[in-house]
């Protein structure tokens, strides 16, 4: 018996058998066939909301540091992301130069043209970078893989989904929750929104506006009227 030519379509899960599927007309024919990706869900389908309440950060922050050998990089990055209000590409980038631990100022580098700032660091902070950089000593990036490099934006996204897993966060998370979180936060304390635009470096005002459109400090007392 004669065995027929096989080709394996890995992609799709299906089989062609038979000499004409090995005929090079066919082949580049199939080549130019379009497979359409699976359709990407949602955000608002797989959680409610965009950002992360301070509460919530803490909880993954405490979380992250008893999580292997890593877990104080993990819970500093975590928590420097959200405090500062970064961007992945602006964590990630992170180097030492641009942290004067002495005077407790933190050099931001924004992305997407925005405007660089300057931030206070507070206690917490000044001392888990201190430590950190006594375990990741040879390295030139603050939040450093095990081969020196900066870590990638993968890394850093799973780092972020396990903190919230493990803090036990019913919606799913990602890293720009976090810089939403103190938007929204900073929003919250009546910070004004200036204030905010350049905390967190954006170039247009209307994304600032954003987070005060949100605040519930806004609708206070609205809700006084028909009693139970």
């Amino acid at each position: 018996m004669v065995k027929l030519p096989r080709i394996n379509l890995s992609i799709t899960g299906i089989y062609l058998i038979g000499p004409k599927y090995c005929q090079p007309s066919f082949l580049v024919k199939f080549e130019k066939m379009k497979i359409n990706p699976p359709a990407k869900i949602p955000n608002k389908e797989k959680r409610s909301r965009e950002y992360l309440t301070q509460a919530e950060v803490k909880q993954m922050v405490d979380a992250a540091k008893d999580v292997g050998r890593h877990g104080a990089r993990d819970s500093l990055l975590i928590l420097i992301c959200y405090r500062h209000g970064l961007r992945v590409g602006e964590l990630i980038d992170l180097k030492w130069d641009q942290f004067d631990l002495d005077h407790a100022l933190f050099h931001v580098n924004r992305l997407k043209n925005g405007t660089a700032s300057v931030h206070y660091l507070e206690g917490d902070e000044i001392r888990a970078l201190r430590r950190l950089r006594r375990t990741y000593e040879d390295s030139a990036f603050v939040f450093s893989s095990e081969r020196l490099g900066p870590l990638s934006v993968n890394a850093v996204h799973k780092i972020v989904v396990r903190a919230g897993q493990l803090a036990g966060l019913e919606m799913s998370t990602h890293t720009h929750m976090l810089r939403h979180g103190k938007g929204y936060q900073l929003a919250g304390k009546g910070v004004d929104t200036r204030a905010i635009q350049a905390y967190l470096g954006h170039k247009n005002i209307q994304h600032t506006v954003t987070y005060t459109q949100l605040d519930p400090a806004r609708f206070k007392g609205f809700g006084k009227d028909v009693k139970l």
